[in-house]
């Protein structure tokens, strides 16, 4: 994984990084993270480059770059908060998708935002599940309006 720049960037901001990229590096089976805003924008990635750049031994993420994991994250958090509408179900807190070569997990954030991992299929989902609540817990107070902003600036000029 390539370290995005974060000179330059808040305590916040560069707190949010370090978080994102531990849970890359020291959750088993991840491929890659994203966090997206709740207009769909994304505001971290596990692979700011948007080239697939993963550790050596580690297998590639979705196909193409870290923005199809935030366009595929945007999309399952817009299918089930309109799911959980017509079915008067209330907020959604977490989604997964099992597929036959891998896992996709999005989990809310208070503010909206939403935080997702592409896994190995062979991940362990509970793992997973814990170390994506603990982001969440961490993250979901300090996502403020200026850091979203502060957020997307670093990763338009990573671009």
């Amino acid at each position: 994984m390539t370290a995005p720049s974060t000179f330059g960037l808040s305590t916040e901001a560069r707190n949010l990084h370090w978080l994102l990229s531990n849970l890359v590096e020291e959750v088993p089976g991840v491929h890659s993270v994203t966090v997206v805003s709740s207009d769909g924008l994304m505001l971290l990635s596990s692979d700011p480059g948007h080239q697939s750049t993963q550790a050596p031994g580690r297998q590639d993420g979705p196909r193409g770059s870290s923005a199809d994991l935030a366009t595929i994250v945007s999309g399952i958090g817009s299918l089930t908060v309109g799911a959980a509408k017509l079915m008067d179900g209330g907020g959604v807190k977490q989604t997964m998708v099992a597929m036959d070569e891998g896992s996709v997990f999005v989990m809310s954030i208070s503010d909206g935002s939403l935080l997702g991992v592409h896994a190995t299929p062979d991940c362990d989902m509970s793992v997973i599940a814990y170390h994506m609540a603990l982001f969440v817990g961490r993250a979901g107070h300090v996502l403020t309006p200026e850091l979203r902003s502060e957020l997307r600036k670093s990763m338009e000029s990573d671009l």
